[in-house]
Formats: structure tokens, sequence, C-alpha cells
């Protein structure tokens, strides 16, 4: 089992969630730079579409220096598949690998990918066996981790996780949630603390044993060091919580030497939010280009930002108008022309 630098953080370890079209590179460059996670994760990546058309599926693997230690996530469901692309992932200087056995998406999982594995323990062992073998570089191993679910349309931890602790995995991260459930129902942390017994259970006296790292309705790092003390968790996994607050992991350090007490959350200025809404917009434009025309490999449609945006502009006086205005612009430069105005 090689835990690589997963062994190597003190907990709780705080990770930025992988999320579709929101955790790319200029968004991890932003929240760098306010504070780093102590983990970093790609958007999922297709294997399939990495194989068959690396240069448009590249730009999902960008990242910085600032961006360390860095998980690339991927699906698919063709454990050779997988192998090959561990080796791609490898070469490109990544720190890890983490196979997404979680995503409820409809596409994903009619390719057998995602949540669909979760029914498919055999592809999925097979998938993970794979992956590692092809996780080297140089003679020396990356950490491969899965992300998943409690099971798919019904609670199946106790038989599920036993499965992937077989093909010993540097770590698990569990959404504590089912795939079918989305995340419609409240994150059940009692059963993240139950797939901490299983793995003790199963590993028993051994040192060297997977990390346990749990997802679900984490606001903040208050949460997040709350949700790993009464879990008993090695760590925490933020995703839609640090949607327009890149901030998130501010006093990461503080919170892993003693906590902190429940205090009112901080709030945030106007000005504050629409700085760091400009220059995520100029991290945008510097890594993708400028406006949704560019059809180029390498850019993104500008109508991603847009989600951003929304997350960003609210909670002060006006912020809907300008969110509504921020909905119809079509490039960088024009938003940062309406912000920097502003």
């Amino acid at each position: 089992m090689t835990l690589g630098f997963w062994g190597k953080i003190k907990k709780p370890i705080f990770a930025l969630a992988p999320m579709d079209d929101v955790t790319d590179v200029a968004f991890r460059e932003i929240v760098a730079s306010y504070a780093t996670p102590d983990v970093f994760y790609t958007e999922f990546v297709s294997c399939e579409g990495m194989l068959h058309n690396p240069e448009a599926l590249s730009v999902k693997l960008k990242f910085t220096s600032k961006q360390k230690p860095i998980v690339a996530q991927l699906f698919g469901a063709s454990p050779a598949n997988f192998r090959k692309c561990a080796e791609i992932v490898a070469a490109l200087g990544f720190d890890g690998i983490d196979i997404n056995m979680g995503c409820p998406d409809r596409a994903v999982v009619k390719q057998g990918a995602g949540a669909a594995l979760i029914k498919n323990p055999i592809q999925a062992k097979k998938i993970i066996i794979e992956t590692k073998k092809g996780a080297v570089v140089l003679g020396k191993a990356i950490p491969v981790s899965v992300k998943t679910r409690l099971g798919y349309s019904k609670d199946i931890l106790e038989n599920w996780l036993p499965r992937i602790f077989e093909t010993e995995p540097a770590a698990v991260v569990i959404h504590a949630r089912t795939a079918s459930e989305l995340s419609k129902v409240p994150a059940r942390w009692e059963r993240v603390a139950r797939a901490v017994e299983l793995r003790d259970k199963f590993y028993g006296r051994r040192k060297v044993r997977p990390l346990i790292i749990g997802n679900g309705d984490v606001n903040n790092l208050f949460e997040a060091t709350e949700r790993a003390r009464e879990s008993g968790a090695d760590g925490v996994m933020l995703g839609r919580a640090a949607l327009g607050a890149p901030w998130i992991f501010r006093n990461a350090a503080a919170f892993k030497a003693r906590g902190y007490e429940k205090r009112k959350a901080r709030v945030v200025s106007a000005e504050a939010r629409l700085r760091a809404t400009v220059r995520h917009t100029r991290m945008f434009e510097k890594f993708f280009g400028n406006s949704y025309l560019n059809r180029s490999t390498s850019a993104k449609n500008f109508d991603i930002m847009k989600k951003h945006f929304s997350a960003y502009i609210r909670g002060f006086d006006g912020a809907k108008e300008l969110r509504m205005k921020m909905m119809k612009i079509k490039s960088a430069s024009e938003a940062k022309a309406i912000l920097e105005r502003i």
C-alpha cells in the first residue's frame, strides 16, 4: 500500500473536492492565493476521452506549482484504459490519482462508470488494481484513492467498502449519501464513522491503512473539524461551500492545532467579494481565453464563470441587480470592465 503524500499531512486533512466545471485550474489558483487546502483535486476527467482526444481533455489537467499536492480524478469503466491514463497522469507530475466511483450523472452511469461501479464490485476492483499498476513514474508509485458513496439506490456500505479495501487504496473518500439521493437529503456522518470502524476491523493491527475522508454538508473549517472529531475520520472534503468563498481554507493550521469555538460566521464585505470576482475572472482569462466564442481546445466556454458570479455576488445591497447583469455578459473583458467600474 502506497500512502505517498497522504501519510505526510497533519490531521484532520482538509481537501478541496473535485467539482466538474468548478474546480478548474483558475478556481484552484484563486483558492491557493488565499490559503491552500491540504489536497487539491482536478475536475473529473474521462479516461476514454483522454485517450481518444488528449488535447481537448488536457484543459482539465492543467495545474500550477501553487496547487500542490494535487490529485487527478478519473472516471471510466475500462480497467485497461485506467492503466493507460494512470501512466499519463503520473508522467504529468500529479501527486496522486483518484477513481470516481460515486458520480450519479446519468451519462456517466450509462457508461458503467462513476456510481455504476458500486453495482459492479468485481469491475471496480479490477479498475483499482490496474490503476495502481499504471500509477508509477521513474520506478516510484504515486498513491491511488477512491471517491464513492454509501451505495447506489440503498446503503450497502458494510458490503461495498470491504471490497474496496481488498485492493488497498491509499484513501477512500465517503460521500455520506447514496447515488440516488444525490444531494437532496442530509449527509449521514454516522455512516462515515461506520466506515472508519469497517476500515479498522478489516486491517486489524496493521499500521499502514487507507485514510477515510468524509464528504457532505460541511460549510466551513469549524464544521469540518467537528465532523472529523465526531466520526474519527482522517479528514474532510469541502466542495460546494468553497463556491463563492475561495478563502474557505484560511486558518486551517489553527483548526488543526486546537480547533476553534463556534463563532458567528465572518461577514465578507461587498468590496472583498467583488475584488475576488475580478481576480477570478482574470485567472479564467489567463488560463482559458477571453470569450465564449473561443473554440480552442485550450479554452473553456466563458459561460462557466456565471455560476461563480452567482456565488460571489450576494449578500449586499444591489447584488441581485448586478448578478442579473453579469448573467448576460459574454467575455472576461466585459466582466472586468463592469466589476472594476463598480
